[in-house]
C-alpha cells in the first residue's frame, strides 16, 4: 500500500466543509481492503437509542449523556450506555420497529460510498455502541460484511433496561471497537494501515487511531481535530473526493 504523505500544512481544506489533515491527497480505494463505520449519526441520521427513549417520554434525559458522551465528557461509555438503557425500561419492543420505519433514514452518500468501497474489493464493517435490532437491518440493506453492536435484552415483549452478555462482552464501546477493527484485520490478512474508520464520536477514536485513514463526519469538535479527514458539510460520499475510486494518475 501507497502510505498517506505528510503535509506542510496542519490542517488544510480540500474543498468548503472538507478539511484534511496530515496526508496529501489524492489516496485510492484500492489502497485499502477494510472499511469501518460507526452507525448512530455516521451511516444513519439517528441516534437509535434517544429516539427509543421517546417512547416512554425520556428522550432529553437520554439524549443529554448521549450528547455529553459523544463530546468525550462522559469518559466511561459503559457505565454510560447501562444509565441510558436503564431508562428504557418497560418500552415495548415494537417501539423499535416504529424507530425503524418512521424516524431512521440512511445518511445522504452511505449508499454510494459502501457501492464504491464493495466496487473497489473492499470489505466493509459496521461496529457500533448501538443496538443490533438496527444494526442488523442496516447490515442487510447496505450489504455489509460484519457487524457488531449492542443487544437489548426483552422479556415478554418489553425492555427489561439491560444488555445481554455477549460472546465478546457485554457493550461495544471505543476499546471494543478498536479491537473489532484489528480483529477483522487480521481475519482478513492485512495491517491496520490498509484500513479506513469513519466515525462521529469520541467513542470512534480508539479504533480511528488504529486506521490508515480516519474520518470524522459531522463530528464532535474533539473527533474533527484528530481524523485525518473532517466531512463537515455535505454526505458521507464527499470521501471519494479524496480517497479516489481510480487511480489518480488518470483521474482528471
Amino acid at each position: 500500500m501507497t502510505q498517506p504523505q505528510a503535509s506542510s500544512d496542519q490542517r488544510q481544506a480540500l474543498a468548503p466543509g472538507l478539511v484534511l489533515q496530515r496526508f496529501e491527497p489524492p489516496l485510492r480505494l484500492g489502497d485499502f481492503k477494510l472499511i469501518a463505520f460507526d452507525m448512530d449519526s455516521t451511516l444513519i441520521n439517528i441516534e437509535c437509542i434517544d429516539e427509543i427513549a421517546d417512547a416512554v417520554g425520556k428522550k432529553a434525559e437520554v439524549a443529554a449523556i448521549t450528547e455529553a458522551t459523544m463530546r468525550g465528557e462522559i469518559k466511561d461509555f459503559k457505565e454510560s450506555l447501562r444509565r441510558r438503557v436503564a431508562l428504557l425500561q418497560g418500552v415495548p419492543v415494537s417501539a423499535l420497529q416504529q424507530v425503524y420505519d418512521q424516524r431512521l433514514r440512511l445518511n445522504p452518500g452511505a449508499e454510494q460510498l459502501v457501492a464504491a468501497c464493495r466496487d473497489a474489493g473492499l470489505k466493509v464493517l459496521l461496529v457500533s455502541g448501538g443496538f443490533t435490532f438496527f444494526a442488523s437491518r442496516v447490515k442487510e440493506r447496505l450489504g455489509i460484511d460484519f457487524a457488531r453492536s449492542n443487544l437489548l435484552d426483552e422479556a415478554e415483549g418489553l425492555l427489561t433496561g439491560r444488555v445481554v452478555q455477549q460472546s465478546w462482552g457485554d457493550i461495544c464501546d471505543g476499546a471494543e471497537k478498536r479491537r473489532t477493527l484489528l480483529e477483522v484485520a487480521s481475519l482478513l490478512g492485512i495491517s491496520p494501515a490498509e484500513t479506513i474508520a469513519v466515525g462521529d464520536g469520541a467513542n470512534d477514536l480508539p479504533m480511528m487511531a488504529e486506521a490508515g485513514l480516519s474520518v470524522a463526519f459531522h463530528a464532535k469538535p474533539k473527533v474533527r481535530a484528530e481524523a485525518m479527514v473532517a466531512i463537515d458539510q455535505g454526505g458521507l460520499d464527499r470521501l471519494l473526493e479524496v480517497v479516489l475510486p481510480n487511480d489518480p494518475a488518470r483521474a482528471a
